[in-house]
């Protein structure tokens, strides 16, 4: 937090160092002390507590960040300002370079450019109009300043104001896209003083107080306004602090029970090494058994199967045969009806023939019939 603190006193001291800036000078990614790499949230819609004396000013609140916990809202307050005649410019978050750069606020004479951004109660974007100096005393504009005329009565009012409807906490790309006037370039180049001890202690306690930081209220602080800066927070924050610190300290015990875990394992480091190789040992072992079963299943099945082949080639030749031998059955079928037919003609010939040589023998058959007539008399 001391980090933050610093940081807002730097920017207070360039601004008063710096008294001839100019617009390019007051942008964003000159004279940063605080960068984020996350939009702030939006301005919480709160009300305005009374103004607790004659003679205190307005200061809004506004998104601070912390590097560790991020976001947190800083309460508006009324202060005490450091002297007669002085108005408050609130501090911004513009946009611009990939990162968001938080400008801080500053007392002076006029107020400059804070962004646009419309804090409400009097800091509608442009100027402040919840009151102004006249004659050494501030007078308030009841329109807009919550304060009892009973006590306080040097007040008017005024409804013509600007107004700026948008919650952009921040200026730039996707948020408030204003640029400083010529009234707020003139603020720029007055004499500015830095922020009381009073506003700095009260973001001091708003860091301490985990229920501001918009990871725990999403947006919606515990505590938007008070009276004063220097009243303290209300107890249930500061319980709330306490069981947040206790988290915090339970989360811490964690880490180094962690950190204590991971140096054992660093120790037992080489065991788990040998362990490994080991197993991958035993690994490799049974994906050779495995293999090797395979293989020894592999042979199993192709002698089981040889036999089979076998036969299987011995039905197959078998069958060739057969079909072999049906072919030739089938030409042979095929073949005598042609032979046949070859046949025939050459046995009509001698048909034709057959009559000349019957008719010869026929006269001489009764001849030759006789002669063996007596031979079987001749044997007897």
């Amino acid at each position: 937090m001391k980090k933050i603190i610093n940081s807002i006193l730097i920017m207070a001291g360039l601004a008063v160092a710096m008294p001839a800036v100019t617009y390019a000078q007051v942008s964003v990614g000159v004279g940063i002390g605080i960068r984020a790499d996350i939009a702030p949230p939006e301005i919480p819609v709160y009300v305005q507590p009374e103004c607790p004396a004659d003679g205190y000013l307005w200061t809004p609140g506004y998104w601070a960040y912390d590097d560790a916990d991020g976001y947190y809202w800083v309460p508006g307050a009324w202060v005490a300002p450091p002297e007669v005649g002085v108005l408050w410019t609130p501090p911004y978050w513009g946009f611009d370079g990939g990162f968001y750069g938080f400008h801080a606020g500053y007392w002076g004479p006029h107020v400059g450019f804070y962004g646009g951004i419309n804090y409400g109660c009097g800091y509608g974007g442009e100027g402040y109009y919840g009151g102004m100096w006249s004659g050494g005393r501030f007078r308030y504009n009841t329109a807009v300043s919550h304060v009892n005329v009973n006590i306080v009565h040097n007040t008017y009012v005024n409804n013509n104001f600007y107004r700026n409807n948008n919650r952009y906490a921040f200026n730039g790309r996707g948020g408030v896209t204003a640029r400083p006037g010529r009234e707020e370039q003139i603020a720029a180049r007055d004499h500015h003083i830095n922020a009381t001890r009073n506003q700095l202690a009260l973001q001091h306690n708003s860091a301490r107080n985990q229920a501001q930081f918009a990871k725990n209220n999403h947006g919606r602080p515990a505590v938007a306004s008070m009276r004063r800066a220097t009243d303290r927070l209300p107890a249930q924050s500061r319980v709330a602090n306490r069981a947040n610190n206790n988290a915090a300290k339970q989360t811490r015990v964690a880490r180094n029970q962690q950190g204590t875990a991971a140096r054992q394992n660093r120790s037992a480091g080489p065991q788990r090494t040998a362990a490994r190789q080991t197993n991958r040992a035993a690994v490799q072992q049974r994906t050779a058994g495995r293999q090797a079963n395979q293989a020894a299943r592999q042979q199993r099945t192709t002698a089981a199967r040889a036999p089979r082949q076998q036969n299987q080639a011995v039905r197959a030749q078998r069958q060739q045969q057969r079909a072999a031998s049906q072919s030739l059955r089938a030409e042979n079928q095929q073949a005598r009806p042609a032979a046949r037919q070859q046949q025939r003609p050459q046995q009509q010939r001698p048909q034709q023939q057959r009559p000349q040589q019957q008719q010869r023998p026929q006269q001489q058959r009764p001849q030759q019939q006789q002669r063996p007539q007596n031979r079987p008399n001749e044997k007897r």
